[in-house]
């Protein structure tokens, strides 16, 4: 069986969190996942959307500082972690966690860019073919990365993992935004995060949702907080940002729905030609009258001269009628006397 290409792909997604039970509580309403305990681990949750497992969430480890907040991790495909671990360190890159074999899931790195977001890479023992169009609703949709040099992050990672500059947008005093994607697939941006920012440059997931508008509400009810409140982007998509119950940055995002095709008119005929069709039709219905009434009058004219015959005969059987009466009253006078 042919080996499913990972490379660039953001094939798993993983929240780092101090608070699980809350965190599994809040996600599988807002996604509508269902968090099920990893057989192979029960500590470690896997989130599962209807196109299947989507995320995991586990604790935050006590070998990481306490000042580590909640966060989300991305995992991007590699069919070689060793090498590009090594590669991201030439680059300019750290090693967070050396390379390590975990069984069920594959072989894995965290490491760190050059401006400090932190990533890590796998190579999944069960990867799945990426999905086509519009990705599934409870998956992973874009990703972000807020950097303090968007052109040397994109250098570094499109070094690693072969990705291509698909768009540079001018977003005015926000700088340019950088579309990053492979093979003609967009897969995120890359931009210079605000300076009044406190937080270090990081990656940040978006999450599909049916409507981001109706999915902000609850959100916020159960404790998020919103960074930016729901907006359009181009290409008619919605999104917002917010920061889970536990503090970890997370996004939502919702296509524009879909347009019923609309049924192409017949084109109109001309009127002249329709003027001429409806002259034909009641043309032919007033030659189909005249033929019906030119036979029609025979059989009026056969009916009326069959009446007056009748008539007469009648009238010429009525004196014989009378005869034929009086001689049989005579003859039964005849017949009387003689007896």
């Amino acid at each position: 069986m042919e080996a499913v290409d990972v490379r660039g792909r953001f094939v798993w997604h993983q929240l780092m969190t101090r608070d699980v039970p809350g965190a599994k509580k809040f996600y599988t309403k807002l996604m509508g996942w269902k968090a099920l305990p990893w057989p192979l681990d029960p500590a470690y949750t896997v989130c599962h959307s209807d196109a299947g497992p989507v995320a995991g969430i586990m604790e935050i480890t006590a070998d990481l500082p306490a000042e580590v907040p909640s966060h989300w991790l991305q995992y991007i495909g590699t069919r070689d972690v060793d090498g590009t671990a090594e590669a991201a360190v030439r680059a300019g890159g750290s090693i967070v966690k050396a390379p390590a074999d975990m069984k069920g899931a594959g072989r894995y790195a965290v490491l760190k860019d050059p401006q400090g977001a932190v990533f890590a890479v796998i190579d999944p023992e069960n990867a799945r073919p990426e999905s086509v169009g519009i990705p599934p609703l409870g998956t992973f949709s874009w990703h972000e990365l807020a950097t303090s040099d968007h052109e040397a992050g994109f250098a570094f990672y499109s070094g690693l993992f072969g990705w291509d500059a698909m768009e540079r947008m001018d977003m005015g005093a926000a700088g340019i935004y950088l579309v990053f994607g492979m093979n003609g697939v967009q897969r995120g941006g890359i931009y210079i995060k605000p300076p009044d920012w406190p937080a270090p440059p990081n990656w940040m997931p978006y999450a599909q949702v049916r409507s981001v508008d109706e999915s902000c509400a609850p959100a916020e009810s159960a404790g998020a907080k919103m960074l930016t409140q729901p907006m359009d982007v181009p290409g008619g998509s919605r999104i917002a940002s917010l920061i889970d119950p536990a503090g970890a940055p997370f996004a939502i995002h919702s296509f524009p729905a879909a347009t019923p095709a609309v049924k192409p008119k017949t084109a109109s005929k001309p009127v002249a030609e329709v003027k001429a069709k409806v002259k034909a039709k009641v043309k032919v219905k007033t030659k189909a009258k005249a033929k019906t009434k030119a036979k029609a009058k025979p059989k009026k004219a056969k009916a009326k001269v069959a009446r007056k015959v009748v008539k007469k005969a009648k009238k010429k059987s009525a004196p014989m009628k009378k005869r034929a009466t009086r001689l049989k009253a005579k003859k039964s006078k005849t017949v009387r006397r003689k007896k």
